[in-house]
């Protein structure tokens, strides 16, 4: 899904509002939590909006990229950032950059809207050496029982959002990783009307592994397991698996 002029400047608006702010600072503080970039590291945001993630993630100092799929959302984002990003438009299914290029790459908000979210998560593996992060609509809170209320009285743009569940996009990345170690959690537990009122309370419920926020968090590391190079060796050398003299000068030439 493309967002028009006019979504991509009232997502701008709705940071400006009281609960906006809040939830925006909750948000971020958590997915900081999930991710501790450092600086110098090389981050891409996909589904980059209109940049807030971006400005965040470079006053961390990080060197960041953001594509979009929204020439709009992207010209908004140009405005924020200046020369301080590297901006694309572009798909999050076929994404223009080498393997391993970036230390992190995150979806934030972003991954139910692609057309082929199992294809964006193969992609987002694909660029990240470090760890991925993907932030989530979870379909399980309060919010999302509000927003769904909501849609049968108006069109809105989560009417053509489709939620992922924690243990669909688990499945999706150990199709592709295996028993790679999730971390994960939620925060807003309320509906986005208590807020900022309710940021006491919110405070004090735990974020780790809670399964009812409206915003889901959840980050993974990459693990480069070097079983499936000894299986390319293996195969054509018709070595057995239990034998341990390697063919000489088959794992340097791989190496090169």
């Amino acid at each position: 899904m493309i967002f028009d002029e006019a979504l991509s400047r009232s997502y701008d608006d709705w940071f400006q509002t009281p609960s906006g702010r809040y939830i925006d600072a909750r948000e971020k503080a958590f997915i900081l939590s999930l991710m501790s970039p450092r600086p110098g590291e090389r981050l891409l945001d996909v589904g980059c909006g209109t940049g807030e993630h971006l400005r965040m993630f470079h006053e961390k100092g990080c060197e960041v990229t953001g594509l979009d799929a929204s020439p709009f959302m992207i010209a908004r984002a140009r405005e924020k950032l200046g020369n301080r990003a590297e901006l694309h438009e572009g798909s999050a299914e076929d994404l223009p950059f080498s393997d391993n290029a970036f230390d992190h790459v995150v979806l934030i908000t972003a991954l139910e809207f692609t057309e082929d979210p199992a294809l964006a998560v193969s992609e987002a593996i694909r660029v990240c050496r470090n760890r991925v992060f993907f932030g989530l609509l979870n379909p399980y809170s309060l919010l999302a029982v509000q927003r769904g209320l909501e849609g049968r009285l108006r069109d809105t743009v989560y009417n053509r959002a489709r939620l992922l569940t924690l243990r669909k996009l688990s499945g999706m990345i150990r199709d592709r990783l295996g028993a790679t170690p999730l971390t994960w959690g939620s925060v807003i537990l309320f509906p986005a009307s208590w807020y900022p009122a309710a940021g006491m309370l919110e405070e004090r419920l735990p974020a780790v592994k809670n399964p009812f926020g409206a915003f889901m968090g959840l980050s993974f590391p990459m693990r480069f397991r070097y079983r499936t190079v000894q299986d390319a060796i293996r195969d054509p050398f018709k070595m057995k698996a239990n034998q341990h003299n390697p063919v000489h000068g088959a794992v340097r030439e791989m190496e090169r």
